[in-house]
């Protein structure tokens, strides 16, 4: 196996850090883990995005506060969606969606101007424009493929769009920093040399935002997997999206580079309670499971009662339940 010398954050990610992610699906993995550990994260306001200028766009209107009309959605299959987001923000009726899009950007206004960190996982630098009016799009939402072109982006356009919502990050967050990274997921869809092609712009366009911004920083996650791990025996079935051992071992470098190690004691700490929580025993009205809840509700208190910045609630509640 090759290994990569993946040096530490200047400022490693601590527990009082605000972390946003935003992002491809690859995104969700690293916040799913972030979460789980109980760090103080938003992930993907928007939903899942895997093209950079919509990345780009998003972060600009969690900065400028942009509020969505209901002219701005569209319906199709007996949905309203919007072609900013994911699908997860359509729904039948236009105003649930509406309120569901704006109370999700309220949320990452309010949090991207104290946030610590802002990783970016770009997936793919293919983009959608309708061809009605030129517009990019986010999601296609399973609209015809007559309706769209699709472009692959060029190295500089991409620098260009994103360096200019860096700018406005940091004119409004000073303290931020940025964290790229590049999705391991083969995008097989645009075929094996263009997802390559698409990949390789991306990680040009990143370093290129890397070496301009002394606050931007790079994990590299799709070299951990293409190039370290580099079996297929590290992909599911569909031989695109990495599995979990694969997911694991990036978690694994990503907590030994990014986060600090002053921290490492109380993750353990964190994903032991975690664990604990997650138990299903056969029998649970023995002395013995409430023997054992017990102690793990004293170990949740005295936990918080250290590390107050750490929210042990839901686990809590359980254990004295």
């Amino acid at each position: 196996m090759l290994s990569i010398d993946i040096p530490q954050l200047p400022q490693p990610i601590i527990y009082t850090d605000n972390i946003m992610l935003i992002g491809s699906c690859f995104t969700e993995h690293i916040y799913d883990r972030l979460q789980q550990h109980k760090f103080k994260v938003l992930s993907n306001p928007h939903g899942i995005l895997f093209n950079p200028l919509s990345v780009a766009s998003s972060l600009d209107g969690y900065i400028n506060g942009r509020i969505y009309q209901k002219d701005s959605l569209f319906c199709l299959n007996e949905l309203w969606n919007s072609w900013d987001h994911h699908t997860r923000f359509s729904d039948v009726d236009a105003d649930t969606a509406l309120n569901n899009i704006n109370s999700s950007q309220a949320a990452a206004t309010e949090f991207i101007h104290k946030a610590d960190w802002v990783i970016i996982t770009l997936g793919s630098a293919f983009q959608y424009y309708l061809k009605e009016n030129g517009s990019p799009v986010a999601n296609n939402h399973r609209a015809p493929a007559q309706w769209f072109e699709k472009r692959l982006l060029a190295v500089d356009e991409i620098a260009a769009k994103l360096g200019a919502t860096l700018h406005g990050l940091f004119a409004a967050n000073p303290p931020a920093n940025v964290l790229f990274t590049i999705s391991p997921v083969r995008h097989i869809r645009d075929g094996v040399i263009d997802n390559n092609r698409s990949k390789a712009r991306l990680i040009e366009a990143v370093h290129i935002l890397c070496s301009q911004f002394e606050q931007a920083h790079y994990f590299p996650a799709y070299e951990l997997v293409v190039d370290v791990l580099r079996d297929y025996r590290y992909y599911d079935i569909d031989l695109v999206h990495p599995n979990y051992p694969a997911t694991t071992y990036v978690w694994e470098r990503f907590a030994e580079a990014c986060i600090s190690p002053s921290v490492h004691d109380i993750m353990q700490q964190v994903q032991d309670i975690m664990t604990a929580r997650s138990h299903r025993p056969r029998f649970p009205q023995t002395e013995a499971h409430k023997k054992f809840k017990l102690a793990y509700a004293e170990k949740a208190k005295q936990l918080m009662n250290k590390h107050p910045y750490i929210n042990l609630g839901e686990e809590l509640k359980y254990f004295q339940g």
